[in-house]
C-alpha cells in the first residue's frame, strides 16, 4: 500500500481576473503542474511522459480548451547511493472566451530526491518558466457599438488597451517529504509577476494573487485483481475554492497486469460529478472523464460540462544497477 498527501501553495492570479484558472479534473494525471518537487518522483517507473486535453462548456459560443504535454525522468541514480535527480518539463496552452484569451506556459523543472531509510523520502524541486498571454481585442463588442439591431464594429469602443500580449518569467519551488504516506509543500510564482493588458502604472493592483492547494491520494492493492486509488484535491484563492474528491479502481484483466481496466467517480463540491473510465496496456494508460454539471450553472450551458482525456506512458531504462529500487507502488 502506498499513501501520499500534498500540501501546496500553488500560484497566483490577478485579483480582478474574470477568466478561470487552468486546471484538470484528472489532477492525478498532471503531476508537474501540482508541484515541481514531483519531477522524477515516479514510484512505479524510471520515466514517464503524458498529455492532457480538456474541452469545457461545449454549448457556449467559444468553449474553453486546455492542453498540456509533459515528461520527467530519474537521472544520475548511479551517482548517489540512496538518492537521485529528477529532470522534466511541461508545456501548457489554454484558449478561452470570445477574445480567444490564449495562455501559453513552458516550464523546465528539476528536483533532488533523497531516500531516508527504506520508507522515507525527502525531495526538493524548482522550475523556471515563461508565461505568455494574448487576447484578440478585435473580436470584442461593446455596449456603445449596439445600434439597436446589431453591434457595429466600425464604431470606436473607447476602450484603451496598453498591450494585447504580455509575458513574464515564472519561478516555482517545492518541497516534498514522503513516508508513504507523504507530505508535500510547494510555492509557485515566487517572483510574483504583474499581469494586465491595461494599466502600466506600477502601483496598480495587478499582481498575481496566492492560490493554496492541498492534494492527497492513496494506492491500495486489494488483491491480485484489484487496486483501489482514492484521492482528493482542494484549492483556495481570493475567496473562491474548489474541492474535488473520489476514487477509481484498476482491474487486472490479463492476470499478468498487461491489460487493466479503470473505472471511478469523483465529485467537485457544488459543481459536478466526474465519472472516469480508462484502459492500460502494458505501460501506456488512457483515461477519459466527463464533468456532469449539477450546479445552477448547468441552466446556462444546457447541462453540458467538460470532457477531458489524459494519456501517459511510463517505463524503465534498459539498463540499471542490480538491486536498484525499481518500484515503491503496488502493481499487478
Amino acid at each position: 500500500m502506498v499513501l501520499s498527501a500534498i500540501f501546496a501553495l500553488i500560484g497566483f492570479l490577478p485579483q480582478d481576473a474574470s477568466s478561470q484558472n487552468l486546471h484538470f479534473s484528472q489532477f492525478f494525471h498532471s503531476p508537474l503542474t501540482a508541484n515541481p518537487a514531483n519531477t522524477g518522483f515516479i514510484p512505479e517507473a524510471d520515466y514517464r511522459i503524458g498529455a492532457n486535453y480538456r474541452s469545457q462548456w461545449a454549448s457556449i459560443p467559444v468553449p474553453y480548451r486546455t492542453m498540456g504535454v509533459w515528461g520527467d525522468a530519474q537521472v544520475l541514480r548511479e551517482r548517489f547511493e540512496t538518492g537521485w535527480l529528477g529532470l522534466g518539463g511541461v508545456i501548457l496552452r489554454d484558449v478561452a472566451g470570445t477574445g480567444n484569451l490564449t495562455s501559453t506556459k513552458a516550464y523546465a523543472s528539476a528536483a533532488y530526491h533523497q531516500m531516508l531509510g527504506i520508507t522515507g523520502l525527502l525531495s526538493a524541486g524548482f522550475s523556471v518558466g515563461y508565461v505568455n498571454k494574448r487576447v484578440d481585442v478585435t473580436r470584442f463588442t461593446y455596449d456603445n457599438q449596439w445600434n439597436g439591431k446589431f453591434f457595429d464594429r466600425t464604431i470606436l469602443s473607447g476602450e484603451s488597451f496598453l498591450n494585447t500580449s504580455i509575458g513574464y518569467i515564472d519561478l516555482q519551488a517545492g518541497l516534498n517529504y514522503a513516508w508513504f504516506p507523504t507530505d508535500e509543500l510547494s510555492l509557485m510564482q515566487v517572483n510574483r509577476p504583474r499581469e494586465t493588458f491595461f494599466s502600466s502604472n506600477p502601483n496598480a493592483n495587478t499582481y498575481l494573487d496566492s492560490r493554496y492547494t492541498v492534494f492527497a491520494d492513496a494506492s491500495v492493492k486489494l488483491s491480485d485483481r484489484w487496486i483501489l486509488s482514492p484521492g482528493g484535491y482542494y484549492q483556495q484563492q481570493s475567496g473562491a475554492s474548489e474541492l474535488t474528491a473520489g476514487l477509481h479502481l484498476d482491474h487486472n484483466l490479463s492476470g499478468n497486469g498487461e491489460h487493466q481496466f479503470s473505472l471511478g467517480l469523483y465529485y467537485r463540491n457544488g459543481d459536478a460529478f466526474i465519472p472516469v473510465v480508462g484502459y492500460t496496456w502494458r505501460n501506456v494508460r488512457f483515461m477519459f472523464s466527463y464533468d456532469a454539471t449539477v450546479s445552477s450553472l448547468g441552466d446556462y450551458i444546457n447541462r453540458q460540462g467538460a470532457t477531458e482525456m489524459a494519456l501517459m506512458q511510463s517505463g524503465f531504462y534498459r539498463t540499471f544497477t542490480p538491486g536498484m529500487r525499481q518500484s515503491m507502488c503496488p502493481k499487478f
